[in-house]
């Protein structure tokens, strides 16, 4: 279950007597507007450069827009490639390197996001596809005559006619088991499939035989261009019903018949690397057939002409991230999600041990190799996600797109943090004491909670700690069990019992940040998103230490989410349909059916087209703390789905965070004239 305004004429200035004056201000809610988001690094074929792309706020459009950059493999020669109000996605290398590929939904030929293509040494791009469905990925084919495209058909496809009028929407006929998914919307039969398009003469044809039976996705292809493996649940008789995803094979050429390369009933997950042999695909399996919820990944390859799947680094069972092959095809690269950061590794197909390559305290992501290079993301807790090289063990900072605003600002400071549960559990987190604080007082207190609940709270910039570390707060969060990071066991042992083991971490490791002495006990507030949401609900039926909450995405009812959200077959695998084991769906929902417990008062949140955790969840918890006579706002966000995308939304969110704390915490705002 992975559920992760103030007046233009005057600004709030908030005053804690309890902290020193700063040189710099902390991070400012202003700050929104102004931070980009690096993402996407990918090394050019000769390890030259690296293409990647910068996200931007549009203030006007209240949008973010990403865009195309470059930077030479030694960290100069940094510029932009594309401008617009329309972003720039997705960037992909021709195999010779000359051209540089990426999806756009900007003016051209053809409506919706189509490939564009670019020559590396500068120019305008060009519109290459024209496809009337949904484009949601593509490749290049190694002699790059064609593109390999992954796309949908349209519910409803629309008129060629730019002067015709708006039909009214069709009726959404559904027939499907699982038939909701957030952003997707409504599931029906029109499904993913791939194709492969003639780049010289515009031709497209579907690559595999299937009739448009199944979803076919994560397609890439072998660097021979014989092949494209991809991932599909071809499960029988209906894949709905089994998370059972398999890695496939299939000739390159239109018409062939898929070859099914992995038989490991649970989940077999792209992103998919071939070995620059062509023999091989690495991927990542799951941990476990039943446990889809909860279950880490480790790496896995198998023979692209058939054979028996090997499992590679089994030695930790922590979730392994994409792979990619070194240049030699005897190695493969990866991320590791380890206790509070994340770690590159090197895995040799034969002999050796696993190594870890990057030994310092930060978050990696998203590797890219290309010309015997290696390029990944890398973050701390004082510097947001940049592009860096890895040079054996050594990482070098490329890229520095907000170092300058970073620079302006006096940013907290994050320590590790332990406790232990009540039943004796070793339980780690973060604390982030407040800008400006001063020994030897004691903070207010926000006890944050990551949603997931199969993620974790890491050394890496984020933007809510340090916000709400510059407003005066203190920010615990915990990795309680049914995180990632500390193995299989710690995040399997909450299925099926949630809000027990999660609560008792999250009040043992508040415990232990009080006894620091640096947190005031009487002034502690509660929130969080997603499964954050849903456990602030347990915690507010669980006690009464908190001032305030905010619940965000979340549901405290889960009869009332049946068939309403995205997670039809975790309900019936884990808890079972409420119909056969009621009792279950009512321990689960404590804090529903125990309202009057809960005294706490809280903010609840959510977007309208949130089929993730929908809105319906918030709604009937705002309901009954309103039955009950306990302070309580629900605030809709219109046209949001789980994440938010709408930048004065994202600012909104905050400041009714900042304001609803304040309330309860007695803290009073000084209004300036601005």
């Amino acid at each position: 279950m992975r559920r992760g305004p103030v007046c233009s004429a005057f600004v709030l200035l908030f005053a804690f007597p309890l902290f020193s004056q700063t040189p710099k201000p902390g991070l400012k809610i202003d700050d929104l507007n102004q931070l980009v988001r690096v993402g996407d690094p990918k090394v050019s074929p000769d390890g030259k450069q690296i293409v990647y792309t910068v996200s931007r706020v549009d203030t006007e459009d209240d949008k973010s827009v990403s865009e195309l950059w470059m930077v030479d493999w030694d960290g100069s020669n940094d510029f932009q490639l594309t401008y617009g109000t329309e972003s720039a996605s997705a960037p992909q290398w021709s195999p010779d390197g000359r051209f540089l590929a990426f999806t756009s939904s900007r003016p051209g030929k053809a409506k919706g996001s189509q490939v564009w293509v670019m020559d590396r040494r500068g120019g305008e791009a060009r519109q290459v596809t024209d496809v009337k469905e949904d484009l949601s990925d593509f490749r290049w084919s190694p002699d790059a005559k064609q593109l390999l495209l992954t796309l949908r058909e349209k519910r409803q496809p629309e008129s060629d006619d730019k002067n015709a009028k708006p039909k009214p929407p069709n009726p959404i006929v559904i027939d499907r088991y699982h038939f909701k998914q957030d952003i997707e919307g409504y599931l029906t039969d029109k499904r993913s499939q791939l194709y492969l398009f003639d780049i010289a003469t515009k031709k497209l044809t579907k690559l595999t035989s299937d009739a448009g039976k199944y979803e076919e996705h994560e397609a890439e292809w072998s660097p021979d261009g014989t092949m494209i493996a991809f991932v599909s649940n071809q499960s029988q008789p209906d894949p709905d019903r089994v998370a059972d995803d398999d890695v496939f094979a299939v000739d390159a050429k239109a018409g062939s018949t898929p070859r099914k390369l992995t038989t490991f009933p649970g989940e077999d997950r792209g992103p998919l690397a071939w070995s620059p042999d062509s023999k091989l695909i690495a991927y990542r399996q799951g941990l476990s057939e039943k446990y889809t919820a909860y279950g880490s990944t480790r790496l896995a390859v198998v023979a692209a002409r058939g054979g028996a799947a090997e499992l590679k680094g089994t030695s930790i069972d922590n979730n392994a991230g994409p792979p990619v092959f070194t240049a030699d095809s005897k190695s493969l690269l990866t991320t590791i999600t380890d206790d509070r950061v994340v770690f590159v590794e090197e895995v040799p197909l034969a002999g050796s041990s696993p190594k870890r390559l990057t030994g310092e305290t930060g978050t990696a992501s998203e590797l890219s190799a290309g010309g015997g290079h290696i390029a990944l993301l890398w973050s701390t807790d004082a510097a947001d996600p940049e592009v860096y090289s890895l040079d054996g063990t050594k990482l070098h900072k490329l890229t520095a797109h907000n170092d300058a605003l970073l620079a302006q600002r006096t940013l907290a400071t994050t320590e590790d943090i332990a406790a232990k549960s009540k039943d004796g559990t070793d339980v780690h987190g973060l604390l982030t004491m407040p800008v400006g604080y001063q020994a030897g007082t004691k903070a207010p207190m926000l006890l944050f909670i990551h949603g997931g609940p199969t993620a974790q709270d890491e050394h890496r910039f984020t933007v809510d700690r340090q916000l709400f570390a510059a407003h005066g707060l203190a920010v615990l969060n915990v990795n309680y069990r049914g995180s990632a990071g500390r193995g299989r066991a710690y995040s399997e042992t909450i299925n099926a019992d949630w809000g027990d083991k999660e609560v008792a971490d999250l009040l043992a490791t508040v415990d232990a940040a009080i006894t620091t002495g640096k947190v005031d006990p009487e002034r502690m507030v509660i929130g969080g998103w997603s499964y954050g949401g849903i456990s602030t609900d347990y915690m507010i039926a669980s006690t009464t230490r908190f001032k305030a909450a905010s619940s965000g995405a979340g549901t405290a009812n889960l009869f009332g989410m049946y068939g309403v959200d995205e997670y039809i077959l975790q309900y019936d695998n884990e808890l079972g349909p409420p119909w056969k084991n009621p009792e279950a769906y009512i321990k689960l929902s404590y804090p529903f059916f125990h309202v009057e417990r809960i005294k706490t008062p809280t903010l609840f949140m959510g977007g309208d087209k949130d089929f993730n955790v929908t809105l319906v969840g918030g709604e009937q918890m705002y309901q009954a703390l309103k039955s009950v006579g306990v302070p309580s706002e629900l605030i809709v966000y219109p046209g949001q789905f789980h994440g938010f995308t709408r930048p004065s939304f994202i600012r909104d969110r905050y400041e009714r965070w900042f304001a609803w704390y304040d309330k309860y915490l007695g803290i009073k705002p000084v209004v300036t004239a601005k």
